[in-house]
């Protein structure tokens, strides 16, 4: 799963995702964790930044308070999933990132380790994201982000890892038209393990409220 990413090069993001309503002056995220509000990239007219949460609550639900809000979806079952499933045609979306966090079990203890793409400050996972409205007619956004089998890379942490898309494939997940389930597999496939980076960094990422470039800190090296 993805539980954990950092959104570092906020004011970059209106070049990077070539959208009309850049965010200046935001605060960088070194550690972003269920339930925050973040920047994600939707498709109007054209390309947009919008404020979401991050865990899913589909329009559906009758009360936010006590419904599961998934932060993952699998590659694998979003297209048979009553929950994700219609959002494959109206809730495809960008999530910026500049690199994520996963855990490594050795014994009792677990490590964390940082992933980035060497030479790209900002990329995109592949998302899902829906509209809630409340009865006073206030409206609540949410997105998950979808996850696909580790790469080899990743693999030696953990067995899956979120979709991080290509340049080519953030504009096909964000066109007007739903990918077709074979062009769905292969945009919705592990990214590529020679164009990554993993270090190991400091337990303080285990506590969402230490928000700073710490929990990035390698302990040793690139791995």
């Amino acid at each position: 799963m993805c539980g954990r990413y950092s959104l570092i090069c906020i004011d970059d993001l209106g070049n990077r995702f070539r959208v009309h309503n850049p965010m200046i002056g935001a605060r960088s995220k070194f550690n972003v964790a269920p339930a925050s509000e973040m920047p994600v990239i939707v498709q109007k007219e054209r390309p947009e930044i919008a404020l979401m949460r991050w865990g899913l609550v589909p329009r559906w639900t009758k009360d936010p308070s006590v419904a599961r809000k998934p932060i993952n979806a699998r590659a694998e079952s979003i297209a048979e999933k009553p929950m994700f499933h219609p959002l494959l045609k109206t809730g495809r979306c960008l999530v910026p990132a500049s690199g994520f966090f996963e855990w490594k079990t050795e014994g009792k203890r677990k490590i964390p380790f940082y992933f980035t793409l060497p030479g790209e400050p900002l990329f995109a996972f592949a998302g899902l994201y829906d509209t809630w409205q409340a009865p006073d007619g206030n409206s609540l956004l949410t997105y998950t982000i979808i996850t696909c089998d580790a790469n080899p890379l990743l693999a030696e942490v953990h067995d899956r890892m979120p979709v991080i898309l290509t340049r080519e494939n953030e504009d096909r997940w964000l066109s007007q038209d739903p990918p077709a389930p074979p062009d769905l597999a292969r945009i919705l496939a592990p990214y590529p393990a020679p164009a990554m980076a993993k270090v190991a960094v400091s337990d303080l990422v285990n506590r969402p409220g230490v928000d700073d470039e710490r929990v990035i800190r390698p302990l040793f090296g690139l791995v």
